[in-house]
C-alpha cells in the first residue's frame, strides 16, 4: 500500500517527505509487530534490549552509561528500565566496590533463561519480516539506512 493511501493524502508528496513518512510508518509498523512477540513474555522492547545488552557482557557487569550507550532507543530512561527488570528478578544492581558512584548491573540466570526462551520467537519474527526482500535488497536497504544516519 502506498504511503499516500495510508495517510489519506490526495496530493502527490514531495519525494523527501514521502521517503521520511515511509521510514517512520515502517518503523512503527515493525515495532508494533515486534512488541506483540515480547508482550507474551511481559517485556517491552526497551527491557528486551537491556537484557540483550547484559547478556552480551558474558557475566561481566555493565554500568548505566554502557547500557545507555548501547540502547537502540537512546531516549529510554535506563534507570527505570533496570528497576522494572529488577522487580522481575531478571537482573541485579549493586554498587561497585571500587567506585561507590558506579552502579553495576548483571543479568540473572532467570533473565538468561527468559532470553533463551524468547530467542527462537525473535529469530522467527526476523526471518518472516525479511522474507519480502531478497538478500541483495536487504544489503542495499541496510547500506542506504546507514548512509542516512551518517552525520
Amino acid at each position: 500500500m502506498q504511503i499516500e493511501d495510508i495517510i489519506k493524502s490526495n496530493l502527490a508528496l514531495p519525494l523527501a517527505k514521502k521517503t521520511l513518512l515511509n521510514i517512520m510508518y515502517t518503523q512503527n509498523f515493525t515495532a508494533e509487530r515486534f512488541n506483540k512477540v515480547l508482550k507474551t513474555y511481559d517485556l517491552s522492547s526497551e527491557q528486551f534490549n537491556v537484557l540483550r545488552i547484559l547478556r552480551g557482557q558474558k557475566g561481566n557487569p555493565a554500568n548505566m552509561s554502557l547500557i545507555q550507550e548501547r540502547m537502540i532507543a537512546k531516549t529510554s530512561n535506563t534507570t527505570r528500565l533496570v528497576d522494572k527488570l529488577l522487580l522481575k528478578a531478571l537482573c541485579t544492581r549493586e554498587v561497585c566496590p571500587d567506585n561507590r558512584r558506579k552502579i553495576e548491573v548483571l543479568i540473572t540466570p532467570k533473565g538468561l533463561q527468559l532470553l533463551e526462551e524468547i530467542d527462537p520467537e525473535i529469530t522467527k519474527f526476523e526471518q518472516e519480516w525479511a522474507t519480502k526482500l531478497t538478500n541483495e535488497e536487504l544489503h542495499t536497504l541496510n547500506n542506504l539506512l546507514e548512509k542516512l544516519r551518517k552525520q
